[in-house]
C-alpha cells in the first residue's frame, strides 16, 4: 500500500482559487493497481494446449485419426491398461508453449479420396482459432505431417471418435 497527499491548486496559473489559499487534500490509500485482470501471471501448460489442438484437428473433416501407425497402436493398447493417464486426445500433437506464443507440430492421418492440401488447411485454421481463442497465445506456426492415408477397404484398427 502507498499513501499518497494531493494539493488542490487552481487549473490556470495565476487564477486564485476560491479563498486565495491552496487546501490540502486528506491524504488517500491507493490498493492494488491498474486492471484486475493484469494483477499476476497466468501460465499455460503444453499439454492443454496440445488438448486443444488435437481436439481442434480432430474435428476437421478428411482426418481419420492423429498419429504415426505405432502410436496409434502403442496408444490403443495403452487406453485399455487402467490407470493410465496419457490420453489419445493429445496422440500425434507436440506443442511448444512460451509466454506468448506456441508452435505445434501435427501427425495425421487423412480419409483416401479428400485433398491433403485443402485438409491441412482447415486443420490449420481451426487449430489456429481453437488455441488461440482458448488461450491468448499467438499461435506462429502449425506444422503438419501426413503419415498415412485411410483406404477405404482397409481394416479398421481403433476407430477415433470424431466430436459432433
Amino acid at each position: 500500500m502507498t499513501e499518497t497527499a494531493q494539493w488542490n491548486r487552481p487549473e490556470k496559473p495565476g487564477e486564485p482559487s476560491g479563498s486565495g489559499e491552496e487546501t490540502r487534500k486528506t491524504s488517500t490509500t491507493k490498493r492494488g493497481g491498474g486492471d484486475p485482470a493484469t494483477r499476476g501471471r497466468t501460465t499455460i501448460a503444453d499439454g492443454v494446449v496440445e488438448k486443444i489442438a488435437g481436439l481442434a484437428a480432430r474435428d476437421v473433416v478428411g482426418v481419420h485419426a492423429m498419429g504415426s501407425g505405432i502410436s496409434r497402436t502403442f496408444g490403443a493398447v495403452r487406453d485399455r491398461v487402467p490407470g493410465t493417464s496419457k490420453s489419445s486426445v493429445t496422440r500425434g500433437v507436440k506443442a511448444e508453449v512460451g509466454e506468448v506464443q506456441t508452435a505445434l507440430d501435427l501427425e495425421i492421418v487423412v480419409d483416401y479420396g479428400v485433398s491433403i492440401t485443402d485438409v491441412a488447411g482447415a486443420v490449420r485454421e481451426n487449430v489456429i482459432a481453437a488455441v488461440e481463442r482458448m488461450t491468448g497465445l499467438e499461435v506462429v506456426e502449425v506444422n503438419i505431417a501426413v503419415s498415412d492415408v485411410k483406404l477405404p477397404d482397409e481394416e479398421e484398427e481403433e476407430p477415433e471418435q470424431r466430436l459432433q
